[in-house]
């Protein structure tokens, strides 16, 4: 999805070759989806981690670039604002113990950063949201210096006007207008790859969208932007309105745009055979960004004489659209397809990412094989309300769910739903070859959220509440953060913070 290019501005004519591209890699994708074995192997598990980089005060430290030189770690890449890194993590098979495989990944990785924040007189934070940000770390000074982020920035212009604006509500509501895309860069995830055989797609993909609500809200660590409070996931909106604009359909919207399609969004409906549906709409329904083709190859002639093409211009396109569960086709390992999970927050431990990850895919596990009976029960525009819902309030949202008894929908609880749902999740790891310790560790670590009530964005509301009390609210954040960034380091689950001193 990082794919860099070489230049920012563009011709009429370099528009037009690239969409003539584009339907060219999506009729050889159909082509390939239809070839037999293609995408079969062993599932496996990636994942792409966002981080902040902050000063000894908890404010942004400009200094990914670097760290990246000091570092020459390849799987050490530049995000979007010059105080962000990305860190792309191994592969694994999803079988055995592949969750705590990531997270001493994870540690090892986030350790090695930090020695080198450390000689800048820095920190590395995994955090949805850096609560300390101020307006002046927004803007044209603090974007990576990379094509690429220039030709975003021009790209979404172009579409949607220069100047956008983000609305959010919640106890607290924020009001801002931009020129450029560097308020998105506020937000940091983890971004988890799954693999999946083609054939087995669209009852997964359903199943991963109709769960992403339950586990977003018990992973809830983004609270506060510029000093205000706001959702439990504020990552959700203000990523939203920083891309399409706060007057696209979503939160703080005002409906559906009739001109245009969100290019932030949880799908446009439930999948109904396939992956070729996701990355048609994607081409279809969305104007391209960055018209940057790759000459020499014919994908269509490549594919009949039983290769695997690249399809560049098609993963770079699909690369400017940001649907909270997204398709990818890869072409290494035989070639194959993965989801892209992209709701979950970074942080706050590499143990608590992992719950998190290890309860979504088992959720996803656990429902798929019925998924053909809860979608009829549960339309995509309720599942929607559940996924902003679950954003908003966090562990205490109350959910549109199927009955277990008869399927009729009903609003239950967050927290007693996704406690019911624990067990589901035990079997889809099983199924998946996951072992019976790894399982029960990471669910363990999600039940004890449960028997808290207990999340980062719970525990950072929690304190920077207490410290108001005494403290002024920059002053409560940076304490806060301070706190946070010392029991992180410690790699114990966030429900086990109230406990420590």
């Amino acid at each position: 999805m990082g794919l860099e290019i070489d230049k920012s501005s563009f011709t009429p004519q370099e528009f037009s070759g690239f969409y003539q591209r584009l339907g060219s890699n999506l009729q050889a994708l159909k082509a390939l989806l239809q070839r037999p074995g293609f995408g079969e192997g062993p599932g496996s598990l990636g994942a792409e981690l966002e981080l902040c980089i902050v000063d000894r005060n908890g404010h942004p430290l400009l200094v990914n670039s670097a760290i990246q030189d000091a570092r020459a770690d390849p799987q050490l890449t530049l995000e979007l604002n010059r105080y962000n890194l990305e860190y792309n993590l191994t592969p694994v098979p999803i079988q055995g113990t592949p969750f705590s495989r990531i997270e001493a990944e994870i540690r090892a990785a986030v350790a090695a950063l930090e020695q080198s924040a450390l000689v800048h007189g820095g920190h590395i934070l995994a955090i949805g949201i850096l609560p300390t940000l101020r307006r002046r770390d927004f803007g044209p000074h603090v974007m990576t210096d990379q094509c690429r982020y220039q030709a975003l920035t021009d790209g979404l212009s172009r579409i949607r006007g220069e100047r956008i604006q983000v609305r959010i509500n919640g106890d607290e509501p924020i009001s801002l207008r931009a020129r450029d895309v560097t308020l998105e860069g506020a937000n940091t995830s983890l971004q988890l790859h799954y693999r999946v055989r083609p054939a087995d797609f669209a009852d997964t993909y359903n199943a991963m969208q109709l769960v992403t609500p339950v586990v977003l809200a018990l992973a809830g660590n983004s609270p506060f932007l510029l000093g205000h409070r706001l959702w439990h996931e504020t990552r959700i909106p203000l990523f939203k309105h920083a891309i399409d604009g706060a007057g696209s359909n979503g939160p703080g919207g005002n409906g559906h745009s009739s001109r245009r399609a969100s290019r932030v969004n949880l799908g446009t409906g439930w999948v109904r055979e396939g992956a070729y549906e996701l990355f048609a709409e994607s081409a279809l329904l969305h104007d391209a960004l960055l018209p940057v083709c790759q000459e020499g190859e014919d994908d269509m002639e490549m594919v009949q004489n039983g290769g695997l093409p690249k399809l560049h211009e098609l993963r770079l396109h699909q690369g400017t659209i940001w649907p909270w569960n997204r398709v990818i086709y890869d072409d290494s390992c035989g070639g194959h397809l993965r989801i892209e999970m992209r709701a979950l927050p970074a942080g706050p431990t590499a143990c608590d990412m992992m719950a998190n990850a290890a309860f979504l895919i088992g959720l996803a596990e656990g429902l798929r094989g019925d998924i053909a009976e809860l979608m009829p029960a549960l339309p995509f525009a309720m599942l929607e309300h559940n996924f902003y819902r679950s954003a908003e309030v966090g562990i205490k949202a109350q959910l549109l769910w199927p009955s277990s008894c008869n399927r009729r929908l009903e609003e239950v609880p967050l927290a007693r739903l996704a406690h019911e749902l624990l067990p589901v999740a035990a079997q889809g790891l099983k199924r998946i070859g996951i072992g019976a310790a790894e399982s029960g560790h990471y669910l363990g670590i999600i039940e004890q959220r449960l028997e808290r009530s207990c999340t980062g964005a719970t525990w950072q509301l929690g304190q920077v509440g207490r410290l108001n009390r005494r403290l002024s609210r920059h002053r409560a954040l940076k304490t806060m953060l301070e706190g946070y960034r010392v029991r992180a380091d410690l790699n114990q689950p966030v429900a086990e913070w109230t406990d420590m001193h």
